[in-house]
Formats: C-alpha cells, sequence, structure tokens
C-alpha cells in the first residue's frame, strides 16, 4: 500500500465538493422560483469558496498530510472533509454530507478508472487544482497558498517511478472498491450500469508512450523484427494524444478531473438512495492511528465553541429534500412518473446535540490516549490548525 496517495485524495475530493457546491450555490441564484433568493449572494458563495480552500490548502495542515501515512479510512475521511466544509458560513447536517461525499468519491473513482496510466493521476490532480485556483482568483494569499501546495506536490510526486504510480493507483482502487453509488449523471451518459457499477469503454486513445493494439512483432536474438501479424481486438483504439504538462502552468491535455458539472442541469447531481457500503464491523488494522487521529482532530473542538451566532451563517438549500420529493409524488397523479433517484439536499442547520456528542466522545479520546501512555504519534491536531484560520 502506498504511503502518499493521502495528499492527492484530499485535494482531488475538495476540488469535486468545491465543483458541487459551486454549481448548486449558482442554481440558487438564478432559479426564479427559488425561496431562498435573494438571500444568497455572489459574494456569500464567493466567501464559501475562499474559506474552504483556504482550510484545505493551509499550510501545516498539507505539511501534515505529506507526511507518509497510511490511507484513512471512509469515515475518516469524511469527517475530516466535513469538518473542512464548515469552514464555511454554510453547515451541513449528517445526511447531506453523506450524500454529497458520496457524489465527490463516485467522481474521483471514474476518474481513477479511466486514468490513461498510473502517472496521469498526477495530471487529474493539476486539474483540480487549476479549477480550485480560478475560485479564489480574486484573492491573492489564498491563491499563494494553492500555488505553494502545486510546488509541493510536484516536489514529492517528481521522482516517483511507473511502478510507485501504480502502486498508488492501486491503493486508490482499493480504497474505491466497495462504492457503488448510482449517480444521475452517469446513468444519463451510460457511463454507469444500474447497479452502480462503470461501464469503461474499450475504445479511444491509448496511454502515451503505448501501441495501437491489434500487432504482434517477433524477433530473433539478434533484435531484430522476422515477422509480424495481426490480431482482432475488441475496441477501436487510436494513437495516443501528446503528454500533458506537469508543472505549476501548461496544457494538461487530460480531461480527467474538469469540473463536469459545469453545463449539467441541477437534477444530473442526484445520487440514490441505494446503500453503498456496508458498515465494517471487522476490527480495522489501523484502528488505533485512526482513534488517535480522531482524537487529535476533534480535541480542541467544544460544544459552546460550535455555538455560532444564527446571523453570521445561512440556511442554504442545495438539493431538494427527501420529504419534498415524497411530497410531490404523494401530490401527483396516478398516471405520473415516479422519479428514479432521491435528491441530496444540504442545508444549514445547527445540530448543537451531535456537537455535544462529538465532544464528549473527543474528550473520551484524549482520556483514553492519556491513560495509555503511548506519545508514538506525533502528528500535530490537524482540526485545531483549522480552527485558528
Amino acid at each position: 500500500m502506498s504511503v502518499r496517495t493521502l495528499p492527492l485524495v484530499f485535494i482531488n475530493l475538495g476540488g469535486e465538493m468545491l465543483y458541487i457546491l459551486d454549481q448548486r450555490l449558482r442554481s440558487l441564484n438564478t432559479s426564479e422560483d427559488n425561496s431562498e433568493k435573494g438571500v444568497w449572494s455572489d459574494n456569500d458563495r464567493s466567501r464559501v469558496m475562499n474559506d474552504i480552500v483556504g482550510t484545505l490548502f493551509n499550510r501545516a495542515f498539507m505539511d501534515e498530510l505529506l507526511k507518509p501515512q497510511h490511507l484513512y479510512s471512509h469515515r475518516t475521511m469524511k469527517t475530516v472533509l466535513t469538518r473542512i466544509a464548515h469552514a464555511s458560513i454554510m453547515r451541513l447536517n449528517a445526511a447531506s454530507m453523506d450524500r454529497l461525499y458520496e457524489l465527490m468519491v463516485m467522481a474521483f473513482k471514474y476518474q481513477v478508472l479511466l486514468c490513461p496510466r498510473p502517472k496521469d493521476m498526477l495530471l487529474i490532480t493539476y486539474n483540480h487544482m487549476d479549477a480550485i485556483r480560478e475560485f479564489v482568483q480574486d484573492t491573492p494569499v489564498i491563491v499563494n497558498q494553492v500555488d505553494e501546495t502545486h510546488r509541493k506536490i510536484i516536489e514529492v510526486y517528481s521522482s516517483f517511478t511507473e511502478g510507485e504510480f501504480q502502486l498508488l493507483r492501486q491503493t486508490l482502487l482499493i480504497f474505491f472498491q466497495d462504492m457503488h453509488v448510482r449517480v444521475s449523471l452517469f446513468l444519463k451518459n451510460k457511463t454507469q450500469n444500474p447497479n452502480g457499477r462503470f461501464a469503461l469503454t474499450t475504445s479511444g486513445p491509448v496511454p502515451h508512450g503505448s501501441d495501437v493494439p491489434g500487432l504482434i512483432r517477433l524477433f530473433d536474438c539478434k533484435g531484430r523484427e522476422v515477422r509480424r501479424h495481426g490480431f482482432p481486438v475488441a475496441g477501436s483504439y487510436s494513437s495516443s494524444i501528446r503528454p500533458g504538462s506537469f508543472g505549476l502552468q501548461g496544457p494538461r491535455v487530460i480531461r480527467l478531473g474538469l469540473n463536469m458539472y459545469t453545463m449539467s442541469d441541477t437534477e444530473e447531481t442526484h445520487t440514490s438512495n441505494t446503500p453503498s457500503v456496508k458498515a465494517d464491523e471487522s476490527p480495522n488494522l489501523l484502528a488505533k492511528e485512526e482513534l488517535n487521529l480522531l482524537a487529535r482532530l476533534m480535541g480542541s473542538m467544544r460544544a459552546e465553541d460550535r455555538v455560532e451566532d444564527e446571523a453570521g451563517t445561512f440556511r442554504v438549500h442545495l438539493f431538494y429534500t427527501d420529504e419534498e420529493e415524497d411530497e410531490e409524488e404523494a401530490g401527483a397523479s396516478g398516471g405520473a412518473e415516479k422519479p428514479s433517484f432521491d435528491l441530496i439536499n444540504i442545508q444549514a442547520t445547527q445540530d448543537e446535540h451531535v456537537t455535544s456528542e462529538l465532544a464528549l466522545i473527543a474528550g473520551q479520546f484524549t482520556e483514553a490516549e492519556e491513560n495509555s501512555g503511548n506519545h508514538s504519534d506525533n502528528r500535530e491536531d490537524l482540526l485545531a490548525m483549522m480552527d485558528d484560520l
């Protein structure tokens, strides 16, 4: 398992989260019948983007992620991403964050599966970073944070061999293997089957440096070609496209990692409510490390610190609620077609009860860690770094 996978996961998932939020927040300003029109403004949307990007690319946070370490579980990953999202003026309830996380993961999984060669995962990451840079282009301080992280990513991964990139890709595929959430955008494009599995094409350009399949060449002991013959292939392949730029700037060529919601309807960001990942009741080999991480992530959180002024936050309906959908179905005529998918709802609600429970759990983690006397994990409190912003 690659110990250098974590930074790429956070950057790419964070980029997909920003794509979704930007698309949904923009739709609030353009929807004529939206009850919240006039409450949410472009300035608020920009503030959300700046807050989230500034937290995600915080220097101390990224320095910790760039240290060699094993990939977190989905639960831990979602916990950290939730805190990053809550660095803005929005608040997402647990169900909404679950659905948002599913969209983020399925989009990145699709990109990893279609990645022409393992090294091109960097180009996917750079596409996300280029788009993120555009979101905050009017805030030079945050742009500098993104550029600094980009330079560190180049420095860390530029020396990787093809085998190390392949190991990194395999680690990501293992991480995604149990996620089979249906996304309406993928279903509409026929890139996803009804069971949630992706339908990968067998046509198109081959990876850079590869030959078009269909020809077998035989060589003698001196390296001279003595015979060749062709064989039928299942797909229609073409020559490889030119390599993309792995620098700070330049054309990436590859389109994976770009914002696929730019020209999409809001209805195409739905996910089904089909269970995606079964709860893993078996012991996790990294359970101790993850509990220690959660203790540090949540150690500085106190219930009283989470109670914010209602006037400073926004209640945002980025998606239709399940209740609204049920009411629409109940009021429809008998001949009306039943929607195939439930919709994601993201709203800004304050849940003090859940916050208090999280603070209590964090205290138990911290107390258990102090009693054990084990201080081998020298990772800092990543959440405290976010709270200091």
